[in-house]
This record gives structure tokens, sequence and C-alpha cells, in this order.
């Protein structure tokens, strides 16, 4: 018989490292005299998109678009300390040091163009798609590369580094009181499922993922690392079990240790609150580890919800719900 339920997990999270640990990100800015400009950091892109969210990021302050920017990373050679790709820091961390680098850089050359254009403010000039002048002045104008161009025959470079340091402050080991984690995420999923009672097998059906992200910088981008995140959720709480026997392991290979292949992703509706994070970059904050929490706990509470049992020890095995299932029914008289 199978037997579907319907379970809610919800998760927040404190992003960085934490606890006053300094979590500090480093980046390089350079505009160049053909137009385009260069972001250079230490940020590993792992395939979470941060050299893309990078280039957005400097693109969207100089008025010009993400092709125009080359994002130069992951060489410690040749690039600045940004810190680990690890606990969802990257976009906010990252990304705010790339955004104070490039408006650095982009002072130096408002306050050329001001000198050059005789105007007697910064605020008067301004820079958008590829151009640069005075605003509401079509006839003081020109491409943005004409001016670098000119600005680097006489000896001038716009160029600056600039670093990000997370918020955060210790806990008070006698209070238990701080601010060690500074922006959270926080998630919630639904999670549909269904149960064979006479097999033990499980199988997702469904799930809605909700996260904040604070600004969605690339949409595109947010969907797929919901997506992914919930696709490991669904290993952690059903299928991956390292087995351990006297330090060694017995299940090395992905014939017995056992991880969500296509086949076993369901229907995933991803979803995302947008209240702008006023410390993040445009507002945007990480989504790295936040879109798996919840996922265990919501498919957890949807086998409870089918077939009253509730797992305590992962990954929720066909063997486990069996047992399970029998001693429900032995505690029962049945």
């Amino acid at each position: 018989m199978k037997k579907r339920g319907i379970g809610l997990g919800c998760s927040w999270y404190g992003t960085g490292y934490g606890n006053g640990f300094p979590d500090v990100s480093s980046a390089f800015v350079e505009i160049h005299d053909d137009g385009s400009a260069t972001v250079l950091t230490g940020a590993v892109d792992v395939g979470q998109g941060s050299n893309a969210i990078f280039a957005q990021i400097a693109a969207e302050e100089l008025g010009l678009e993400s092709q125009d920017i080359c994002v130069y990373s992951g060489d410690t050679d040749a690039t600045p300390d940004s810190g680990t790709t690890a606990a969802t820091r990257q976009t906010y961390n990252t990304g705010n040091a790339v955004l104070k680098a490039v408006r650095q850089a982009k002072s130096s050359l408002l306050d050329y163009a001001a000198h050059e254009f005789s105007c007697p403010t910064l605020e008067g000039i301004e820079l958008k798609a590829g151009y640069i002048g005075v605003k509401g002045d079509s006839s003081r104008r020109m491409p943005l590369a004409d001016m670098v161009f000119q600005a680097r025959l006489k000896g001038e470079r716009f160029i600056s580094a600039e670093s990000s340091t997370a918020r955060s402050t210790p806990v008070d080991p006698e209070t238990g009181q701080g601010a060690p984690y500074w922006p959270y995420a926080f998630g919630c999923q639904m999670a549909e499922v269904e149960v064979n009672t006479e097999t033990g097998m499980v199988r997702v059906l469904k799930v809605v993922a909700v996260h904040d992200v604070g600004k969605a910088l690339n949409p595109t981008q947010v969907e797929g690392q919901i997506a992914g995140g919930v696709t490991q959720g669904i290993g952690f709480a059903l299928l991956e079990e390292l087995e351990l026997k006297e330090g060694k392991i017995n299940n090395p290979a992905l014939s017995s240790y056992l991880i969500p292949t296509a086949l076993d992703v369901p229907s995933i509706e991803a979803l995302f609150v947008e209240d702008a994070e006023c410390t993040g970059p445009f507002g945007a904050k990480g989504l790295g580890e936040p879109a798996m929490l919840p996922t265990v706990a919501a498919i957890i509470n949807a086998i409870d919800d089918a077939v009253g049992v509730r797992i305590t020890s992962l990954p929720a095995t066909p063997e486990k719900i069996l047992q399970a299932l029998a001693e429900k029914k032995e505690g029962l008289g049945e």
C-alpha cells in the first residue's frame, strides 16, 4: 500500500565565519581605456555563480553590461584574499568588497570627468550605458572608453583595492548574548512524499521551497541554487549513508554510497522573498547551505504524516521505515 503525506521544515542560518572570527574579503578593480573593467578577487567559483554575481555588481555600479566586466578569480598569486567559498559568504562578503572597490574607482573617474567638463560637483556627472558626461547636457558627454583613454595618456588610472569585513561579535560566555553572525538567512520548505508500506521505499513527489535572499541579483541562479540544495537535502534525508568499520569506509564508490540521480529529483517550486539586506551589495545576501537545510525536516515530517512513524536517524532507509512500522504495529497489539 502507498500512502502520501505532507511535511514542513523551517530554517535559519547565520552566514559567514561567525562568532567574531575575522571574516574579511578583498577585491581589486580597474576601469580600462576600452570601456571595460576588471575585477580581481580570490573567491573561488565552484559552480555557484559568484563570478557572474561580481560581474553584475560591477556592471550595475558602472552603468555597463555584465559582458563588459572581466572577473579574474581564485589565483592566489595574482588576486587578493577573499576567504573561503563556504558559509554562504561570497555574494555578501566579497560582493561588498567588489562594490566598495568599484565605487572607489568610479569616484576617481567622476572626479576626473568633473574637472574635464568643468562641472562643479561629482553629482552632476553621469555614467550610463557606456557614456560619461554632464547630466542633462548631451553636448557634454563622450564614450567612457574615450574618457579613460585620454586620462591614461595623462598618467591617470582608475584602480582601487578595497576590503569588506562581516559584522559580528563573539557570544558572551556568561550571558549567551552577542551578534555571532551577520546577516541571517531564513527558509521554509514543504515536501510531499509517497511511502510504500510494503517495501519502505519513499518517493518525494514535490518540494516547494521559499527562501529569503535579501535581493535576488540573479533570479535564475537563485532558482538553480534552491533546486541544487533541495536535491542535496533529498540525498541527506533518504540515500546518503557512510558505512565505517574500524576507521575504513566500506562504501567508497557511487554504486554503494547512493546520491540522488535525475530520476530522484521531484517537481521543485523555487520561490524567494526579497527583503533587502541593508548591509548587503544592492540588498543581497547569500543562499548556499540554507537551500538544503529545511529539506530533511520537511521530508521526515512528511513520512510521519503519511504512515505515522518518526524516523530519528538519517538516512531514512527502507529498512528503518519497515522496522519503525513493525514496532508501531507491535505497540498497537496488531
